[in-house]
């Protein structure tokens, strides 16, 4: 359906062509005809005018070259007018050669032609230029002058958003870039590099510095952030590639983020690779109403399983899940599971009525201080759990299991960290049993979990602190949700049976440096309390356990390593009531509770 705008544009545009034709052709046909001191034969000429313009017109209707489909002078608009121009022109020398008795003479054509195309291109540049000066935004007192770091696409598409927009609070007064090919965009000058951000902060009065490199990683943000603030600008970014979702908007211009300064990552994966184990098949997702649990939902949706089941044993956290992904919470669909992965006949049931292909076990209690004072809430979950479900996967024709881990488990000093080693150690026996795709996939903190250290600092300088910090030197890896299930998808697409995918998190960071940052970001005088580190917890966090070796292979954030079966943690560690241990029977896979040492549990 073509709206009145369209409407509109068509018809200027069909006076625009129409005018070309007529002005190229005539304009050389009476230069070449007064040279030659010989009469134009306008009668003739018009009638070809009329046929250059009837073709052009009829083409232009045609659903790829309407002028709906493409911006005003953009590329697309110009390609379209080349086209419809290589068409129309056989036609109209056609005409004029073999029809209308040759009213434009052969140099006249070989001018005409091509001034024809300059004139309809010309045209609509010249439309472009002066609409988008007309839509530029009035610099008005309230307007924040804008100073853009980065010069590629993402800059070229935020600064035309900008200067497109009346309403825009923003004006692009300059472009800085590392890049020595930087160039002016629509007007706005290139003026330096990172290392200009001060001089032409001062020299343009300008109030903010907009990072426009969807692509640009944490730690260039946070230096960018640095140089910005000592500036005295405000920060703001656009998404990152990954969040992107089309053609970049004066609305997409955010303000910067802890996941931009810590977890940003540029994380590219094989969606096709991905796409062929969960495609078409049935999914399951335990734990789905957890951070991790329902980013995994959501970006599995995107994958077109033939159904995506997603079980927990909170009603409220399935409620949100499904309002997140279908924009509707009535929880009356057959796809939502109450379940606890605790009860084996319950696990069980659900498994044979719904006779899952893939599982991802996301399912568990992870807060490291609570476990440590009620150690065998653990065990039941992390350890029982995880062996109910991988049970009922077996007995039920499971072919590929992706159980989610986490750093804690190399080489554990925690309750939580040895019951999640133990889960990764049933994962690698049930798949070397069996000769079935189960994997392990370990990684670390990720930013915004709920009960995480962000969410947590926040609060805190929101009561007017102090902030609580365990140690000065305490360090922990960081990963944005959505990057670090992308990297989880993808592990399950290239793991083999029994091994654990350990993902890459990057460069460890001071947890300390993290709470400075939100307090200097919050503009309020916080005090930093250092509480000592709590029992199970490490001053450094570590991926790999001593002992494990690996590396990566298909993709280069993952590497693969084979834990052993043999789990024998040096240290005591007391995972239950006084006087018992942990032990399991790997005929069965089924745990039980028993001694005070968790050591040497052969398969």
């Amino acid at each position: 359906m073509i709206n009145a705008s369209d409407r509109g544009r068509y018809f200027v545009l069909s006076i625009v062509d129409t005018t070309a034709w007529l002005v190229a052709l005539a304009a050389a046909t009476a230069t070449r005809l007064s040279i030659a001191q010989s009469e134009v034969h306008w009668r003739n000429l018009i009638s070809l005018v009329v046929v250059a313009t009837v073709a052009t017109l009829i083409l232009s209707r045609l659903p790829a070259f309407h002028p709906a489909k493409a911006r005003r002078g953009s590329i697309d608009d110009a390609q379209n007018v080349l086209t419809m121009w290589m068409i129309v022109s056989p036609i109209v020398l056609i005409m004029n050669y073999f029809v209308l008795g040759r009213p434009v003479p052969t140099l006249a054509a070989a001018l005409g032609l091509p001034l024809a195309l300059m004139v309809m291109l010309g045209a609509r540049v010249g439309w472009r230029v002066v609409y988008e000066r007309l839509r530029r935004p009035n610099a008005h007192p309230d307007c924040k002058r804008v100073i853009v770091f980065g010069a590629g696409d993402g800059g070229e598409q935020i600064i035309r958003a900008m200067l497109s927009d009346p309403n825009s609070e923003y004006q692009p007064v300059a472009i800085l870039d590392d890049n020595r090919d930087r160039r002016s965009i629509l007007g706005v000058p290139a003026l330096g590099s990172r290392g200009d951000i001060a001089s032409v902060a001062v020299r343009l009065e300008a109030d903010v510095l907009l990072i426009a490199i969807p692509s640009a990683d944490s730690t260039l943000i946070a230096e960018l952030d640095g140089l910005g603030r000592d500036a005295g600008l405000e920060i703001r970014v656009l998404p990152s590639t990954t969040e992107l979702l089309g053609m970049l908007d004066v609305g997409d211009i955010r303000e910067l983020t802890e996941a931009d300064l810590l977890g940003r990552a540029e994380v590219d994966v094989d969606l096709d690779t991905i796409a062929e184990y969960i495609t078409g098949r049935r999914v399951l997702v335990t734990g789905a109403g957890g951070s991790i649990g329902s980013e995994l939902c959501r970006q599995l949706t995107q994958l077109a399983p033939s159904e995506l089941f997603m079980l927990d044993r909170d009603e409220s956290a399935l409620h949100a899940l499904q309002l997140s992904i279908e924009g509707k919470a009535l929880l009356d669909t057959p796809n939502l599971l109450i379940a606890d992965i605790r009860d084996l006949e319950r696990i069980d049931e659900v498994f044979a009525q719904h006779r899952f292909d893939v599982v991802f076990h996301a399912a568990a209690l992870k807060h490291l201080t609570l476990l440590e004072r009620h150690p065998s809430e653990g065990v039941k979950t992390n350890v029982h759990g995880s062996a109910n479900v991988l049970d009922a996967a077996v007995r039920h024709g499971v072919k590929e299991f992706v159980n989610i881990s986490t750093d804690k488990a190399a080489d554990p000093t925690s309750v939580l960290g040895a019951t999640k080693l133990l889960a990764e150690r049933l994962t690698t026996i049930a798949a070397a049993d069996n000769e079935l795709r189960y994997l392990s996939v370990r990684f670390g903190n990720v930013l915004g979990s709920r009960g995480s250290v962000l969410p947590t600092f926040r609060q805190q300088i929101a009561r007017g602190g102090p902030i609580t910090v365990t140690h000065p030197d305490v360090t922990r890896f960081f990963m944005t949700i959505p990057e670090a299930v992308r990297l989880v998808l993808q592990a399950g697409a290239i793991g083999r049976g029994g091994e654990i995918m350990i993902l890459d998190m990057g460069e460890p960071v001071r947890i300390v440096d993290v709470a400075r940052r939100l307090i200097e970001q919050s503009g309020k005088r916080i005090d930093i309390t250092f509480t000592g580190l709590r029992d199970g917890e490490k001053l450094h966090e570590q991926l790999v356990a001593q002992g494990e070796i690996g590396s990566p292979r298909e993709h280069p954030l993952i590497t693969h390593t084979t834990g052993s079966v043999v789990l024998d943690i040096a240290a005591d560690i007391d995972l239950a009531e006084p006087g018992r241990t942990i032990v399991f029977d790997t005929s069965s896979a089924l745990l039980t509770a028993r001694g005070i040492h968790v050591r040497n549990f052969a398969g």
